[in-house]
């Protein structure tokens, strides 16, 4: 039996749906994390502890270090899943940069902007 090349029509919509779902799911999280990045020091308490002062501002600054991280992060995730989307158009989507191979689709089901198989990935290391 010959190996497969590419993924068929209905397979690749799978994905897409998939895909789609996931680019949801993570836009509307990451206008979350914006939202809360943007409202800043809107809680309006006044503490005249100094003490206190300064240990919340180290938190709000570790807090916002952490809000800044997940933000890059969805950003990063949100342009992996539309460069998939664009595989998916060009049929290319599920081929292994590497070794031109299908990607397994239970990887791609797990991780829908993978580029590289298990076994390319590994070979990195």
């Amino acid at each position: 039996m010959e190996e497969k090349t590419r993924y068929s029509d209905e397979e690749l919509e799978e994905f897409r749906q998939i895909i789609l779902e996931k680019l949801d799911v993570t836009k509307r999280d990451y206008k979350k994390v914006m939202d809360e990045l943007s409202k800043g020091n809107e809680n309006g308490v006044d503490d005249t502890s100094p003490t206190f002062h300064a240990l919340e501002e180290g938190s709000e600054a570790q807090s916002k270090a952490q809000l800044m991280q997940l933000a890059v992060r969805a950003q990063k995730f949100i342009q992996g899943l539309q460069a998939a989307l664009v595989r998916i158009d060009n049929k290319t989507y599920g081929i292994c940069r590497e070794t031109g191979r299908l990607i397994p689709k239970e990887r791609l089901r797990a991780v829908p902007h993978a580029t590289l198989s298990i076994e390319a990935k590994n070979n990195r290391r």
